[in-house]
């Protein structure tokens, strides 16, 4: 099975380095989930909240936001150009060295 490697930056400014599957179909706030990071995707990872919002810092190719998701990041809490509802990357090989920095909580 391949893996890539995201590495993430959590809230109190710690790096994690997280190996992913990519055959398996997940999303990267599944992965951040599993490696029990503070990530809730309330909603599932149907671009219906904003619970997973992440900061993309590397300069990989990322699909265009969805409507969806830019409706959703419209309703966000600190919101930046680079922006992203983490449950709407899937994890696949482009991804590899991936880095973000998970945005504060709206708390």
């Amino acid at each position: 099975m391949e893996e890539i490697k995201i590495t993430v930056t959590d809230r109190e400014g710690v790096d994690h380095v997280i190996e992913a599957p990519t055959e398996m179909n997940f999303n990267v706030m599944e992965i951040l989930r599993a490696a029990e990071l503070p990530v809730e995707g309330t909603c599932g990872g149907m671009a219906l909240c904003a619970s997973c919002h992440c900061y993309i810092l590397s300069d990989h190719n990322l699909p265009s936001p969805s409507d969806d998701e830019e409706d959703m990041l419209d309703q966000a809490f600190f919101v930046e150009k680079n922006s992203r509802l983490s449950c709407q990357l899937p994890i696949q090989k482009e991804l590899h060295g991936l880095k973000i920095q998970l945005a504060p909580d709206a708390d």
